[in-house]
């Protein structure tokens, strides 16, 4: 059978978000949905899979959350469901900038669709950024586009702070234009801008997978694979897998030549974060490989692989 995955998210004033939680689970459960769920006062955030059907239901059940109507998801297709339980959490935010008093619902850039974009990002008085992870930028970006060098979107804010600075010290006052993988991160990074007074602020709506899936390649700005919150870890301009694994240690998308690295342990390290573990932390990693190794002998699932990082749909 087909499983779909739908990946979503909604800026929306949701106070109720707390009493949401169990009916929206129970609904979802019962459809057999599996995957993780976000709530908070801002809205919802989140990538599920099941059946066709149960997909179905789940965005009826979370578009009958009061507010929550306009919700569009982006689907994806698979062999099996890559996720191995249903997780839905009440959170501060669906998506983490860390900044008090940063509300999308209040106000946020403008929206430029997919077939305008091009335009945007070719005038020589925009600036291009991506807010993305530097992972995410090393294997795929828009021609031009600036890397804040950021890990988390939490560095974000202080990022932009300097980078502005920066601008002001040239005399400059450009347009300045943000994306990310499905709209949520710089949707809320334009909120944040706006509040530092910037006027010109625009993003790319339905982020850079819209934009695959409606602008031809022959016309595209796109360069490299864009890196997913899935099974799939990129994909290619036509949305199809790309050509990268992932390190289940560190999470960042890996190419053949790391796994060729004599520092390429699975599950364990990589070259990109093999510096960065400590002995206690290689020695869990191993332990949970082991019984990961062990449970798929035994024809078992183990929750192990599922240690992925939900920041965007």
């Amino acid at each position: 059978m087909t499983t779909r995955i739908a990946a979503f998210y909604l800026f929306f004033p949701f106070p109720g978000f707390e009493a949401a939680r169990e009916p929206l689970r129970a609904t979802l459960d019962a459809a057999g949905v599996k995957g993780t769920v976000l709530l908070a006062a801002e809205g919802v955030n989140g990538t599920i899979a099941a059946s066709p059907e149960g997909i179905d239901i789940a965005l009826a059940a979370l578009r009958a959350l009061p507010g929550a109507e306009a919700l569009e998801a982006k689907f994806a297709e698979a062999d099996e469901n890559p996720f191995l339980r249903l997780k839905v959490r009440l959170k501060r935010e669906i998506v983490t900038m860390g900044i008090p008093g940063t509300d999308p619902n209040a106000m946020v850039g403008a929206y430029v669709e997919p077939g305008d974009w091009n335009a945007l990002i070719s005038d020589p008085d925009t600036v291009l950024i991506d807010t993305r992870n530097d992972y995410e930028f090393a294997i795929g970006t828009f021609e031009g586009a600036i890397d804040p060098e950021t890990k988390t979107f939490r560095e974000f804010p202080d990022w932009f702070r300097a980078f502005r600075e920066k601008l002001e010290a040239e005399g400059r006052k450009p347009k300045i234009a943000m994306f990310c993988t499905g709209g949520i991160r710089c949707e809320k990074a334009t909120n944040f801008v706006k509040a530092e007074g910037i006027d010109d602020v625009f993003h790319l709506k339905g982020g850079i997978l819209k934009y695959l899936e409606e602008v031809p390649e022959a016309e595209s700005l796109w360069r490299g694979e864009c890196f997913v919150f899935d099974e799939r870890v990129s994909v290619k301009h036509d949305l199809t897998p790309g050509s990268y694994d992932m390190c289940h240690a560190c999470k960042r998308p890996i190419t053949d030549e790391d796994k060729a690295s004599e520092d390429y342990r699975p599950g364990v390290s990589c070259p990109h974060c093999v510096a960065e573990m400590t002995d206690e932390q290689r020695a869990r990693f191993a332990e949970r490989q082991k019984q990961i190794d062990l449970a798929r002998k035994r024809g078992e699932a183990h929750m192990g692989p599922e240690a992925r990082r939900h920041e965007e749909a």
